[in-house]
């Protein structure tokens, strides 16, 4: 692998070169914005230069789409017993529990954490982040379980689940690979708001646009999608 750049209306746009065994140059831009060349060994430098310089204002405009799905740094969490944390709608306690298994679980209004070195932080915090991770794809593939069956009559193929921490959005789709962008925060919302939001990112496969179309099918597939948006929009943002 080999790294080049290319100017492009002052802006320069950096690629990485994979040399493969494929018959056409391959463009692919990956939803972390890497932009990524495969291209035979035989196909000279020089060539491929001017190939990402025809394709620019594409990948400009790609590039850009994708940064409003970037990492954002989440709301600090303090690991220790008492503190409050939402998941699916309900607000929990932290309980910290010293043990010879780590492992994390919720039961009866609280999430506990058992660890072995109680002022180990570090070790607190990857125990729930692996815990929650875990629950979120869990959770989100479940909901795509329920919505899907909706929009399947209208052709649309069923897409994979990919999870974010993201600045800007719940869920965006990255049409061309089939895939569902979802924001990890939404693990907060009750699971009738994420249906909702995995429904609004299964509808753009159909109407790419926030058109009057789209406004209109996302009410016959979901007549309270406005209700469960509110949720989201006033009582899960709250808590990030």
């Amino acid at each position: 692998m080999e790294k080049y750049s290319i100017t492009y209306n002052e802006k320069v746009i950096e690629f990485e070169l994979h040399r493969k065994k494929v018959k056409n140059i391959n463009l692919n831009i990956k939803p972390d914005m890497t932009i990524m060349i495969s291209a035979n060994e035989k196909v000279p430098i020089d060539f491929i230069l001017n190939f990402v310089k025809e394709k620019a204002p594409w990948v400009l405009k790609n590039v850009d789409y994708f940064k409003d799905v970037q990492p954002e740094r989440r709301r600090k969490i303090e690991f220790v017993s008492g503190e409050s944390i939402k998941y699916l709608g309900k607000q929990y306690r932290l309980k910290i529990v010293e043990s010879n298994e780590e492992y994390v679980k919720y039961f009866r209004g609280y999430i506990y954490i058992y660890v072995k070195d109680k002022s180990n932080e570090k070790r607190k915090e990857q125990l729930f982040d692996k815990w929650l991770r875990k629950k979120a794809n869990l959770v989100f593939n479940e909901c795509l379980n329920k919505v899907y069956p909706i929009i399947e009559k209208y052709n649309v193929k069923k897409p994979e689940i990919m999870i974010r921490t993201m600045k800007a959005r719940w869920g965006s789709c990255v049409e061309d690979k089939n895939i569902i962008l979802l924001n990890f925060e939404l693990i907060k919302a009750p699971k009738y708001c994420i249906e909702y939001v995995i429904l609004h990112e299964l509808i753009h496969f159909l109407h790419r646009n926030h058109n009057s179309k789209f406004y209109n099918f996302i009410s016959v597939l979901m007549p309270d999608w406005k209700n469960r948006k509110e949720i989201l929009d006033e009582d899960v943002v709250r808590d990030l």
